[in-house]
């Protein structure tokens, strides 16, 4: 599963208890608009605050730069599936992966909206600015360590890997950052350190202190982020809608990584998620919402 734990094989749960989920969503009318040309406003606007940044693409005549989205772990089961959707959605993407050879066998190689670079995230922030470049209009972070017997995994990886990715972006002037992080992160704090998934995913290295600590570097940084908490990870397609609550409320439930996949690639439309941490799972019983009201019901803490 991305949460940076083990890879959950396809049809089966990473954790799914039988704890009531807390609320869910007033029914919203689902309305997304999409046209022919891609028009595309990201805004990074504190609220009370006069800092707007707007990135705008057309495919009109004469305006033919698509904006590029660099992926940070673009080869993993999320990743990938995060690339192809923003390549469906017209963006250019710059896909960071440690295994060349693994990335030309799983991504679309032949996309000329695709550029497939090399970037660890372990290797320091110099050389990931490099290849995050100029050219990148924000990022995205799906990484999560391979389990083993390293102990420090976790830490190299989403932790530090995080904030080597949010210096980056400093160096070369990016300003919009998502990460895929997980639900439960702040277990304790919401006293459920007795929760059977809480303790399976500390085992591997403390993996969700080494998250936790990691969104708190990227809401000190001044960076527009969006965390992005979900649920279990599944392989298989979505079997549910998407219901989104604010930070430190969910503690169980799964959802398919197309839809994390979706919310992430939305995230980068929707100015509503800006400087926001959300927390989705998928709910067979849950209306469909537009996901500019969806964002636009998690007030910023």
């Amino acid at each position: 599963m991305h949460i940076a734990t083990p890879l959950i094989p396809k049809n089966s749960t990473l954790f799914h208890f039988p704890l009531p989920i807390t609320k869910t969503v007033p029914s919203i009318p689902f309305s997304i608009n999409r046209t022919g040309s891609i028009s595309m406003s990201t805004s990074s606007k504190m609220e009370g605050s006069g800092i707007t940044e707007e990135i705008r693409e057309s495919t009109e005549s004469g305006g033919n730069v698509k904006k590029k989205i660099f992926v940070a772990g673009a080869t993993g089961n999320t990743g990938k599936r995060i690339v192809e959707q923003l390549l469906a959605e017209g963006f250019a993407v710059k896909a960071g992966v440690r295994d060349l050879e693994k990335a030309k066998t799983s991504l679309s190689k032949e996309n000329p909206s695709l550029e497939i670079v090399k970037a660890d995230v372990t290797e320091g922030s110099a050389k990931l600015a490099e290849v995050i470049g100029n050219d990148s209009e924000a990022v995205v972070c799906a990484t999560g360590f391979r389990p083993g017997w390293d102990l420090f995994a976790p830490w190299k990886v989403d932790n530090f890997g995080t904030v080597n990715l949010v210096d980056a972006c400093s160096k070369v002037g990016v300003n919009r950052f998502i990460l895929i992080s997980s639900i439960l992160v702040n277990g304790a704090a919401m006293g459920q350190i007795l929760n059977p998934a809480y303790i399976f995913l500390n085992v591997f290295g403390l993996t969700l202190i080494a998250k936790l600590q990691a969104e708190q570097y990227i809401r000190k940084s001044g960076i527009n982020y969006t965390i992005i908490r979900p649920g279990g990870l599944r392989n298989d397609p979505p079997t549910g809608n998407v219901a989104m609550e604010p930070e430190d409320t969910l503690y169980e439930g799964t959802i398919s990584r197309d839809q994390v996949a979706e919310v992430a690639v939305e995230s980068l439309v929707h100015p509503e998620s800006s400087y926001k941490v959300v927390e989705i799972v998928s709910r067979v019983d849950a209306p469909k919402h537009s996901y500019k009201d969806l964002f636009g019901s998690i007030e910023q803490r």
